[in-house]
């Protein structure tokens, strides 16, 4: 697979002969590595060009940023448990004399130094903070793998961690602990607000000892709003509605 995946660099051998000439056009995606008689001679930047054919051979090369995935790799963390993480990168040629002419397989060894930095970086780390920070995490495999990476002539653009997988029963157990977090988060917001609610009602009741006529009037409000209900209230030195009926003075 990494094989395959080292070919995509170069594209077919680029030219056209005509007599004594090679016709050659490098497209704005492309650099051109110019051999001849077996050996190196320089980079050609995007464009025409009209080449002695003789012993002369033009690879070129897709410079664009690319991808690659590391699939699920088997990796203890400091705490002792078990992990599959995968991680996704992107990269770039930086040098392509460095990546190609001195460096027998870029992509083989681009993809060994990301898993030594992923072994590096989760083994020396508890499950909980892999989990809790995972950007983190991804920042220092960018960093530990970047020196590396540009000694093979790439330049390493980012890299992430794409999926942490654990074993089956790790798996239920991590379940069941993030159940019981979130149920546990639940019942002291629940306690909160009944503690909020308590001290609401003790200080309603502070307020009802020290003036008594609130208690009277959260009662007419309470009376007042119900629907359909007329509320009568007396005043002192106002005239009663109904006059007291008259005693008879014929008492038998």
């Amino acid at each position: 697979m990494m094989m395959m995946r080292s070919q995509m660099f170069f594209g077919p051998r680029s030219g056209v002969r005509r007599g004594p000439f090679l016709k050659v056009v490098i497209f704005e995606f492309q650099r051109g590595m110019l051999y001849r008689e077996g050996r190196f001679i320089r980079v050609l930047e995007p464009g025409r060009y009209l080449l002695r054919a003789r012993d002369t051979l033009v690879r070129p090369v897709d410079i664009r940023p690319a991808f690659v995935t590391i699939p699920g790799q088997e990796v203890l963390s400091s705490d002792g448990v078990t992990l599959k993480v995968s991680i996704v990168a992107q990269y770039e040629v930086a040098d392509l004399d460095v990546a190609f002419n001195k460096t027998q397989d870029a992509m083989s060894a681009l993809y060994l130094t990301l898993q030594m930095a992923l072994r590096d970086i989760v083994g020396g780390a508890k499950i909980d903070e892999l989990l809790e920070n995972r950007s983190r995490f991804a920042e220092g495999l960018v960093q530990a793998a970047t020196e590396p990476i540009a000694a093979l002539g790439l330049r390493l653009l980012a890299a992430d961690i794409k999926d942490i997988m654990f074993p089956g029963e790790l798996k239920k157990i991590f379940a069941q602990v993030v159940q019981a977090k979130q149920e546990g988060l639940a019942a002291l917001e629940k306690a909160r607000g009944e503690t909020a609610a308590l001290r609401n009602l003790a200080n309603a009741a502070r307020a009802v000892q020290d003036n008594p006529a609130l208690l009277q009037l959260r009662m007419l409000q309470a009376i007042g709003g119900a629907p359909g209900s007329t509320l009568v209230v007396g005043l002192p030195g106002v005239m009663p509605l109904a006059p007291k009926p008259e005693q008879s003075s014929n008492a038998e």
